[in-house]
């Protein structure tokens, strides 16, 4: 298992494996815009050369808070410990940005979802209304990073953000 940074060659494969998801899809389009601007990062795991999970990340320029966008592993290789490690680098970029804190949504349905959220430090926040495209509301959760930039005495420094396309650590 690989995760790296995903770049505009990926955008095939990541169409490809939403496709395995019935609803709340991203579309080539919009992986396209993810990819090529400078305020997401796009996260993948591959194993033995196919891409098998995926892990957007969006940063707002002025502020702390990265969030997780989407997290999605093919269902032929759930539970293999790829969304942890999806996690795990989404949160370390996050951090080495600057960011103290991590959000995301979640459908109130995905119990399975919730509990490894939970289990990752992840605590529940609040809802939103009517945020899926089927009209179900979202749970909001959080978890704080702990920021590289907590850890040094460059605090005031300012981080730079995520460039699409370079290469990432890998886990």
């Amino acid at each position: 298992m690989h995760i790296r940074q995903a770049g505009i060659g990926d955008l095939a494969a990541l169409v490809q494996l939403e496709e395995q998801f019935p609803s709340d899809r991203l579309s080539r389009a919009r992986f396209r815009h993810l990819l090529q601007r400078g305020h997401a990062v796009v996260w993948v795991g591959e194993s033995n050369g196919l891409l098998v999970g995926n892990a957007v990340v969006l940063y707002r320029r002025g502020t702390s808070i990265a969030r997780l966008y989407s997290l999605v592993v093919h269902p032929g290789f759930q539970r293999r410990g790829i969304a942890r490690a999806l996690l795990a680098a989404a949160e370390s970029a996050a951090g080495g940005q600057g960011c103290r804190e991590l959000r995301l949504e979640v459908r109130p349905d995905n119990t399975r979802a919730i509990g490894f959220y939970r289990k990752t430090g992840y605590a529940m926040t609040g809802r939103v209304g009517k945020f899926y495209e089927d009209g179900m509301d979202a749970l909001k959760m959080r978890k704080r990073l702990v920021a590289v930039a907590e850890n040094s005495t460059e605090r005031s420094r300012p981080r730079p953000r995520p460039v699409p396309g370079a290469p990432g650590p890998t886990a």
